[in-house]
């Protein structure tokens, strides 16, 4: 297992915009829990179906806290997809072998700017004359 974690975070980075999803998948454990947009994923065949979804994406890492076996990576991530780009954060636990048992990506709520409100509709009003 890589101590360093941010040399763990860098190797997940270089694995996740690689074109070679097995690099990718080789990160998790068979029995891994990925938690991304509200949604969980248990175990390798839900991942692969998973990052089937996910658009390639570029990684700005800001931030490493944790140790090697548990660690949280703060990153700009942009790409094709509504929002971007948008600040994560990133929760890992590794087992003993180095293998991520547990993702959880969620916004940055310390690092994301609030910005307008998106899908709200604005009502039609009609012209106000002034007096």
């Amino acid at each position: 297992m890589t101590a360093d974690p941010r040399a763990f975070v860098d190797e997940y980075v270089a694995a996740a915009t690689a074109a070679d999803r097995a690099r990718y998948l080789a990160l998790f454990d068979d029995n891994v829990v990925v938690r991304d947009e509200g949604r969980t994923h248990r175990g390798l065949t839900e991942v692969r179906r998973w990052l089937g979804h996910v658009p390639p994406v570029e990684y700005d890492v800001r931030e490493v806290t944790g140790t090697g076996a548990a660690c949280r990576a703060v990153a700009e991530v942009s790409g094709d997809f509504p929002g971007s780009p948008v600040t994560l954060r990133f929760t890992f636990d590794r087992d003993a072998r180095g293998a991520i048992t547990r993702l959880e990506i969620t916004p940055d709520p310390a690092r994301s700017a609030p910005g307008p409100a998106k899908h709200r509709p604005v009502p039609d009003r009609p012209a106000r004359s002034t007096p």
